[in-house]
């Protein structure tokens, strides 16, 4: 049988038999993985320091006649160690990673291994707080969706304006004129950087970046509630 190679982070992990545990990866150049890990519960097992999570791995594995390969051998990359540290980064990890596989399908493109990469990171970084990095994760998926909504014109196809203030209309995707709009110039202008595809250490150096992520949030959690389910 074939060996393959590549770099793989661990989606989830379900106990299976008497010492093996089934795990979902993601990967750059093959998707996500159902590998299972034989033996990796046992306390001698080779396999069970690679496969740590919020962790990126190195791994070998055999496809299966099926879904389901089988992992030959693993070596760590890189533990974000800061993250399980804390409780509310490791619980916010947790919830975003059950994000990220819900949204994606089976083969999905390499993009979402950057961000989940990218998100370990920015929830390593004591520096960033976690309102900013939930709010920056979410503008990514709806990128990375297809669903980034139109920050350039107005509804009437009109150039957004800096002096004036706007609301947002789903059906269009786009921004109205409104006189009591609560859609300044800065925060839409700190919405182009978040669905850019900046990083979240990038947005925390925005001055008022906390006071913008309040801000802008609730637009952006019902842009995921609607397109994403999630």
């Amino acid at each position: 049988m074939n060996q393959l190679n590549t770099t793989g982070i661990i989606l989830s992990r379900t106990d299976f038999g008497e010492a093996d545990r089934i795990l979902t990866l993601l990967t750059p150049e093959y998707g996500k993985l159902r590998l299972v890990a034989k033996g990796v519960r046992r306390v001698k097992s080779k396999l069970a320091g690679g496969i740590e999570l919020f962790s990126i791995s190195h791994i070998t594995f055999i496809r299966g006649r099926g879904d389901m390969g089988t992992l030959v051998s693993t070596r760590l990359v890189k533990h974000y160690a800061g993250i399980v540290k804390d409780l509310q980064r490791t619980m916010l990890g947790y919830d975003l990673i059950k994000q990220l596989n819900k949204v994606t399908e089976d083969a999905p493109e390499s993009d979402y291994f950057d961000l989940l990469q990218q998100t370990f990171e920015a929830l390593d970084d004591v520096s960033i707080s976690l309102p900013l990095v939930q709010f920056w994760f979410a503008t990514q998926l709806l990128r990375l969706a297809g669903h980034t909504p139109n920050l350039q014109t107005d509804t009437a196809g009109q150039k957004l304006d800096p002096t004036k203030t706007y609301t947002f209309d789903f059906d269009s995707m786009a921004f109205t004129p409104h006189d009591r709009g609560q859609f300044t110039a800065d925060r839409i202008k700190f919405l182009r950087l978040s669905f850019a595809g900046n990083s979240a250490k990038v947005l925390a150096q925005v001055q008022g970046s906390q006071t913008l992520v309040e801000a802008c949030t609730p637009l952006v959690s019902t842009m995921r509630a609607t397109y994403l389910r999630v």
